[in-house]
């Protein structure tokens, strides 16, 4: 009997690196810099860059913190698609 495959699942600094690219994609966007950001923000400038730079270590308090003052939102969603609803 054939054994099933499974997916290959995305590391943890892959995800990181794809929310720090469109982190820093929508701070441009906005003609934002990284310490006008982190000052609107709360958080260190560094904080800032930890997270553009897609570092793994990063707090999930800040990386909230930078997504809502940008204007966006982190959410889950099954690999169809399907939007994970708390």
């Amino acid at each position: 009997m054939a054994t099933p495959r499974r997916r290959k699942r995305q590391t943890s600094a892959g995800a990181a690196a794809w929310i720090g690219a469109g982190l820093a994609t929508r701070r441009l966007q906005l003609g934002m810099t990284q310490a006008e950001l982190a000052d609107l923000a709360g958080v260190s400038r560094s904080s800032v860059q930890s997270i553009e730079a897609g570092r793994e270590t990063v707090q999930l308090d800040r990386v909230l913190a930078i997504t809502d003052t940008l204007g966006c939102e982190l959410s889950l969603t099954t690999r169809s698609g399907t939007p994970i609803l708390p």
